[in-house]
């Protein structure tokens, strides 16, 4: 959208964590010393450079980042924050049927908003990612979802029913508001990754329902300053809904299952 840097895309800002928890808007908590530290330095690379990281990209089949959905890689305070977010883990997810952790949630984003491949459980990504969006929760109290694998600061729903939707109104305000960023085929430029087609998020993922992307684009564009209506948000998530995006088949993004977790440790680790 204008101004954007992040894209129209699918499903989580963080202030400062000092005693009582985090702050919107502030200060990041300590990094912790040693390869705790580097790991969770190396989680918001990631979180950052999700599509073209060597550590990552494998995993990745489009051209979106965690950050183009969790703007400022989590640190913005209603976009998809991570504020808190891993404190509700391990939770219940009724997509899965069953309890999940943190990791299970991240993983799970590779094969839908990335439209890729889920990597190893407890592989090197897979730990520092869910080790920066832990550093992220620092000092808050542990409040495990029982409900759904949402956060503290989850986006809010629109008031508006889905139904009432207007994908020709969205069209035009696409043109106006959004189209000088994402283009007006959709497929971004260098600040503003593409919100259709093949290099965008797969109808598995959760801003591939309508009600999904209003929400967020409601509290999320332009990044710099959010000026949609409840109704011009939901319009405009018709309209990107309504272009082609790759079908989500969950055989398709699992790996082999020799490549579905591993044993987290080095070769060369004293308790080998």
């Amino acid at each position: 959208m204008r101004r954007s840097t992040g894209i129209i895309a699918t499903a989580l800002a963080i202030g400062v964590l000092g005693a009582v928890g985090a702050d919107e808007g502030g200060e990041d908590p300590p990094l912790p010393p040693g390869p705790l530290g580097e790991t969770i330095r190396l989680g918001e690379t990631l979180t950052r450079e999700t599509s073209t990281h060597p550590m990552t990209k494998p995993y990745v089949g489009n051209a979106l980042n965690c950050t183009s959905c969790h703007l400022d890689a989590g640190k913005h305070p209603e976009a998809g924050t991570f504020l808190g977010v891993a404190t509700a883990y391990p939770a219940y997810s009724p997509r899965e049927g069953r309890v999940i952790t943190l990791e299970d949630r991240i993983l799970n984003c590779f094969m839908r908003s990335c439209d890729g491949v889920r990597p190893p459980l407890g592989s090197e990504p897979s730990v520092a990612i869910a080790a920066y969006i832990t550093w992220l929760s620092t000092d808050r109290p542990i409040a495990m979802n029982p409900e759904r694998p949402l956060g503290p600061g989850a986006v809010a729903g629109l008031s508006i029913p889905a139904d009432e939707a207007d994908a020709e109104r969205g069209r035009a305000i696409y043109a106006e508001k959004c189209a000088e960023c994402h283009r007006s085929n959709g497929q971004g430029g260098k600040a503003a990754p593409p919100v259709w087609g093949g290099r965008s998020y797969n109808r598995g993922a959760g801003l591939a329902r309508v009600d999904k992307l209003g929400a967020w684009l409601k509290v999320a564009m332009p990044p710099d300053d959010p000026d949609l209506t409840e109704q011009e948000a939901l319009d405009v998530a018709a309209f990107v809904n309504s272009h082609d995006r790759p079908e989500f088949r969950l055989q398709d993004h699992l790996p082999p299952a020799e490549k579905l977790g591993e044993y987290n440790a080095k070769a060369d680790a004293p308790g080998r």
